[in-house]
């Protein structure tokens, strides 16, 4: 693995020089005053800076050539539509698309995703030929239905042991999709399928009011919260995406177990599910808030720096709080804490920390304020500010380039002519 040396870049308003070797930040040192190592890959990063690669927490790759095909709809009828499509595809479809939905995450400054979709060996297998680090699952969901919940058992089993083969840079979980769509002994034998094993568990949680409202009418007024704690489901190795319609109670409960709640804003708002995301109280409760894009079907892209921006926006606006979501806590939300989640050893720029670095580009209009680097980059840049992108201490995109990613969309068209 090369080393490489990132030559005046800004780091938190400081100019510095980046070591990276083996795929790690080896050393950090005042701009100038770096060692020189022999072989290393020089960078000059003048009017440059450096920022931790962005985690997205909830997504579904697999479905990156689906977006735009249900638009102006709720989410139980997008749903009716999404699931039709996905009965006709394959391992292939899943592999280029997510072969597209690794180019645009590159493109837009991700450097680890948490994914919630099948025929996961072929999502990391495009997500490592193009250098961005996947953290997979498998999902159940048997719609209550005894054989698919039996041929589910045996599937999420060869997929695990298939995962036992992967390197320690790839985890592994298992996703209960909703408590919607799962029946209780498969939610139940789920967990404790994942919790023997040490494993994630990935879900979707309040995501609707009518969710919510179902699962009152089906578990004798408990939400789906409350339905989870009760079920034992709950704790600090499950990751709760949306978890938007909540309660006290709720929060309580969400906060006491120490849950990743995952804010998905474009995606709930475009699907009118919702907006009134409880930020404060929950991380006031102790859960830990990153944030995530959903998948391209209903969020339309994959644009972390956009979800930012977006979600704080909202909780200024439905709170009437301009300090709401401050920028510090916002930028944590895309970056360490989604490392916190998945036990990873990235989000910050630090010595010993993998080296997942955005170089974002500071000369052109966006930063010529005297505002913060944060200011700027959160709420006046788009992320095609982001210049270069290194994962793992690999350039994955420089200068604004993938390698072969025109070949990528070619190959994701041929695959798309199949299902017209």
């Amino acid at each position: 693995m090369a080393t490489i040396l990132l030559k005046d870049i800004s780091l938190n308003g400081s100019q510095s020089d980046i070591l990276i070797s083996d795929g790690l930040i080896s050393k950090i040192s005042k701009a100038g005053q770096a060692d020189q190592v022999p072989g290393a890959e020089i960078m000059d990063c003048t009017g440059k800076a450096a920022f931790p690669g962005f985690i997205n927490m909830h997504t579904h790759s697999g479905m990156t050539m689906m977006r735009g095909v249900h638009e102006d709809t709720a989410l139980h009828d997008w749903l009716s539509k999404i699931w039709e499509m996905e009965s006709k595809i394959d391992g292939e479809y899943i592999y280029r698309a997510s072969k597209v939905a690794a180019l645009e995450m590159i493109k837009t400054g991700t450097t680890a995703f948490y994914d919630q979709y099948w025929f996961s060996r072929e999502s990391r297998k495009a997500a490592l030929e193009l250098g961005i680090q996947p953290c997979l699952t498998y999902v159940v969901l048997d719609r209550f239905d005894a054989d698919a919940a039996a041929f589910q058992k045996d599937e999420c089993e060869q997929y695990y042991q298939l995962s036992k083969s992967w390197d320690g840079e790839t985890p592994f979980g298992i996703s209960i999709h909703s408590v919607y769509t799962v029946s209780e002994p498969m939610i139940l034998w789920a967990t404790e399928y994942a919790r023997k094993r040490k494993l994630r568990l990935h879900i979707h949680v309040s995501e609707t009011r009518k969710e919510v409202e179902d699962c009152k009418a089906a578990h004798g007024g408990l939400s789906p919260v409350e339905y989870l704690d009760k079920l034992g489901v709950l704790g600090p190795d499950v990751i709760a995406a949306h978890s938007l319609w909540l309660s006290e109670n709720d929060i309580e409960i969400l906060g006491r177990h120490h849950v990743n709640c995952v804010h998905n804003i474009n995606s709930n708002l475009k699907l009118s599910s919702g907006y009134m995301f409880k930020y404060q109280e929950l991380k006031e409760a102790g859960a830990n808030i990153c944030i995530g894009t959903d998948g391209c079907a209903s969020s339309n892209n994959l644009d972390i720096l956009e979800a930012m921006k977006t979600s704080a926006l909202i909780q200024k606006g439905w709170r009437g709080d301009p300090k709401a979501w401050p920028l510090e806590e916002l930028a944590a939300a895309a970056t360490v804490n989604g490392a916190k989640a998945l036990g990873l050893n990235t989000g910050v720029i630090e010595v010993g920390k993998r080296a997942d670095i955005l170089i974002v580009d500071t000369d052109n209009t966006f930063f010529l304020s005297p505002g913060s680097f944060l200011a700027n980059f959160i709420y006046s840049a788009h992320s095609d500010c982001i210049s270069t992108v290194i994962c793992g201490g690999r350039v994955v995109m420089k200068d604004r380039i993938v390698p072969g990613e025109k070949d990528i969309l070619n190959d994701a068209r041929s695959i798309l002519e199949k299902y017209n």
